[in-house]
């Protein structure tokens, strides 16, 4: 089977060929979603430049919401249907994944060396797994093993509230809140959550700066104020990702995936995330059980989608 895949973000959306569940060497492209009008756009160029392939099935991640079939990005005014993907590819046979239930599917067809060990513990087979995507978004999906295939659940749970334990917390909340005066985990833990840590820190230092993201991570051994805007970020990411360790028990592993994760990898161990992960009372014990790494693998919910498409009867 010939597969279309894609994957995509608020900034770029990648496209590739798959066969069965293995993404078609050579054959993934990248594209700016500025450039383009919507996905249809993005498709019809990626298929012209490939020689126009007969698709046999097609499977796209979006990073938003989906819902019958009709999802709308969180961070770009897209609207995607599969009803479209499926004009502009010729095939019936499509689906649409939120992008992080297209990482879930992708667990069980990565490389061993795809994965940077954060924390040691179990990664049991056919135990829950956790993925947590830190991109230009943050969402999580839990991935379960069910009697003929593989269960990925949907969320949006990159905008729960923020958790606060101390007055620290609080006045870090109030600064990322926005208009309607709600800080929610993607307010800190993505992309621009990175650069508004380094603003919160400058600013309370009296000495009001701005970074990108990609600037605070590259400084973090040269600027003080990058080094603790990372330091807090590795903090509130362990955090939360203990207590979504605790809503599911993920004994088959958790797994750090996106871009974002990619980069601060390096300054979490040092930098306190392990500390903030474990520290849960009572169940401080316990959290030792959860094996944490990251996926190094750009092009994760590409095989993720082409794992779907493969394991559907």
């Amino acid at each position: 089977m010939i597969a279309l895949v894609a994957d995509i973000g608020g900034t770029n959306t990648r496209v590739a060929l798959a066969e069965d569940a293995r993404i078609v060497a050579d054959s993934v492209r990248r594209f700016r979603n500025a450039d383009h009008a919507g996905l249809a756009d993005v498709l019809t160029a990626f298929l012209s430049e490939a020689g126009s392939p007969e698709i046999d099935g097609a499977c796209a991640a979006l990073a938003g919401p989906v819902r019958a079939g009709r999802g709308r990005l969180t961070n770009l005014d897209w609207m995607v249907e599969e009803a479209a993907i499926s004009r502009v590819t010729g095939t019936a046979n499509v689906k649409l994944l939120n992008d992080l239930q297209a990482q879930g599917h992708a667990l069980d067809h990565l490389a061993e060396d795809a994965l940077v060990p954060l924390m040691p513990g179990h990664r049991t087979p056919g135990e829950t797994r956790l993925v947590i995507g830190l991109g230009t978004g943050v969402n999580v999906t839990a991935v379960h093993r069910i009697r003929g295939g593989t269960l990925v659940t949907a969320a949006e749970a990159g905008h729960v509230a923020l958790p606060v334990r101390t007055e620290h917390d609080l006045a870090l909340a109030r600064f990322a809140a926005g208009e309607d005066d709600f800080a929610a985990v993607e307010d800190v833990l993505a992309g621009r959550g990175l650069e508004t840590l380094f603003a919160w820190v400058t600013t309370a230092a009296g000495t009001p700066r701005r970074r990108t993201s990609r600037q605070v991570v590259k400084a973090a051994c040269t600027d003080p104020a990058a080094e603790k805007a990372l330091r807090a970020y590795a903090r509130m990411l362990g955090m939360v990702a203990g207590d979504l360790a605790l809503h599911h028990l993920p004994y088959g592993g958790i797994y750090l995936i996106g871009g974002l994760a990619r980069a601060v990898t390096p300054h979490l161990a040092p930098f306190g995330f392990a500390a903030a992960f474990r520290a849960k009372g009572r169940f401080s014990g316990l959290m030792d059980e959860f094996a944490v790494a990251t996926v190094t693998d750009d092009f994760a919910a590409l095989t993720g989608c082409a794992g779907y498409l493969a394991e559907m009867p």
